[in-house]
């Protein structure tokens, strides 16, 4: 059985959720990061397709890559910069909720595993 299957089989979508949670936190945080570069092009990951293409089978870098998207700026900026801090501070947020709950679900299981191994 490959580790993708096993990680499955463990701990759900959580485990695949949260490698992808992970790679759009870097993402946004590049956003934000870059929110005063002209000519900078917003990007984000469309984390439901993303989680589709890795559950179909795709490694977790070609989910990321094919799900991968430039934002459109809802106010474009003089200097060609797409960043909206507004918009990338909430998607932040939301993903980063996300990873704590994914996080917590995991946890969760390797204390119940933890705890069957014991005998408790």
């Amino acid at each position: 059985m490959s580790d993708a299957a096993n990680n499955t089989s463990l701990f759900g979508i959580h485990g695949m959720a949260l490698e992808l949670r992970s790679q759009r936190m870097g993402m946004l945080t590049s956003n934000i990061a870059n929110a005063a570069t002209p000519n900078y092009k917003a990007k984000d990951i469309d984390f439901t397709a993303a989680l589709k293409s890795e559950m179909g089978g795709a490694n977790i870098d070609a989910a990321t890559a094919r799900n991968t998207q430039f934002r459109v700026p809802v106010m474009p900026s003089m200097d060609g910069n797409t960043v909206d801090l507004n918009t990338e501070q909430v998607a932040f947020s939301q993903n980063a909720m996300g990873y704590s709950t994914s996080l917590s679900f995991i946890s969760g299981r390797v204390n119940t595993i933890t705890r069957a191994i014991k005998g408790e």
